[in-house]
Formats: structure tokens, sequence, C-alpha cells
């Protein structure tokens, strides 16, 4: 079995409303000094095989067709 964390963010030059929310919710709370806060999201999967070519494949073919708007998004994956 391999397992797999992919991480898609918005691309840069794309607004993050919910990021610049945060932003803002952090600065009220006291933390000072938070100059700009991106948000995104996080995948954890796993595939029944041994074969890491195979796994590096189907996971990009995932975030291609899935788990990422790559015409918004980058999406970044680390297989364990």
């Amino acid at each position: 079995m391999i397992k797999a964390r992919v991480t898609v963010t918005l691309k840069n030059g794309v607004l993050d409303p919910q990021g610049k929310a945060i932003e803002g919710a952090l600065g009220a709370l006291g933390f000072n000094g938070v100059g700009h806060v991106r948000q995104g999201k996080v995948f954890d999967v796993e595939l029944q095989t041994d074969d890491r070519t195979e796994a590096e494949s189907q996971i990009n073919a995932m975030c291609e067709q899935l788990l990422a708007n790559t015409v918004i998004e980058d999406y970044a994956v680390e297989i364990a």
C-alpha cells in the first residue's frame, strides 16, 4: 500500500476571500504581524499498490480530473 498526501492551493493571482477573512480574524484575535494568509485543502489517499510510478500516475490523474480545479488551483503530491 502506498500513501499519498495531496495539497491543493489557489494559484498566485487568484483572489482568496476565505484566506483574507482568516487573516482579518487572526488580527482581531491579537495575532499581530500576520501579513498574508492563503487557504487550501489537503487529501490523504491510500492506494492498494506497491508500484510507486503507478501510484504517482494515478494520483496525478485524480488531481487533474477531480481533486483540483487546475484552472485556478495548483497541487503538490507527497508520496510516503
